[in-house]
């Protein structure tokens, strides 16, 4: 008999269920945020001349929006400075754009290599990877589609942990520049490192998993000419 005594026990156990359950999500989100941050320890520098690879294929670029299918936003300009800055002080020779351009009216690999164009990188040192959706996906197809053994990755602090992390799941050796220049304000990066703790947890089961990318295709010498990607 449904009496008001039941619903209140039902009610109380409920919450209790669900009090456990946040706290499993709380712990796991915990753990697996602590196991991607100590994967990268010694492997993420402030300052471009620091980084001790040597003999890497590719400087990656992870996309990060455009305004008006031509201007990279603040934090994409930063990544490409950086990048750019390396890839003339010779830390490889080439450099790979990962980014969307899932719509026929927003490309913004194009716009990532129109901006390292401009400042002198030629256009046969720079590839396009059209279906780099998410970071994991540009690891995975960095490895698969492009044959990417080594790389330097160059994107702010709080998504460097994340972005080697994938890249080492994916066999990549791998070490990260972190992107700066332009100041942002304290809600941005509260809100930047959020969302950033949720996306660990899901990378870090997709490594394990690893599911295939929404595209893969055929393979791409990263050591021939960029050209080849343009469409």
């Amino acid at each position: 008999m449904n009496t008001p005594k039941n619903r209140k026990i039902k009610t109380k156990n409920l919450l209790k269920i669900i009090l456990v359950l946040f706290i499993i999500a709380v712990i796991v989100a915990a753990a697996t945020n602590l196991a991607v941050i100590l994967s990268t320890k010694g492997k993420i520098f402030d300052d471009p001349d620091e980084v001790t690879l040597e003999d890497a294929d590719c400087i990656i670029v992870l996309g990060c929006g455009v305004y008006n299918d031509l201007t990279p936003t603040p934090l994409l300009e930063d990544r490409l400075d950086i990048a750019i800055d390396l890839y003339f002080a010779g830390k490889a020779p080439k450099i790979l754009m990962s980014g969307d351009h899932g719509k026929t009216n927003y490309n913004e690999v194009a716009a990532m290599r129109n901006y390292a164009i401009e400042r002198g990188v030629p256009s046969e040192d720079i590839f396009m990877d059209h279906a780099g959706f998410s970071t994991y996906e540009t690891m995975y197809r960095a490895k698969e589609i492009f044959g990417v053994d080594s790389a330097i990755v160059v994107t702010q602090r709080y998504h460097l942990f994340r972005s080697l992390y994938n890249a080492d799941a994916m066999g990549i050796e791998v070490q990260g520049v972190w992107a700066r220049g332009h100041g942002f304000s304290t809600a941005n990066r509260v809100n930047w490192n959020l969302r950033e703790i949720l996306a660990r947890t899901k990378d870090f089961f997709f490594c394990i998993f690893k599911p295939e990318p929404t595209f893969l295709g055929d393979t791409i010498d990263i050591s021939g000419s960029g050209e080849v990607t343009l469409d």
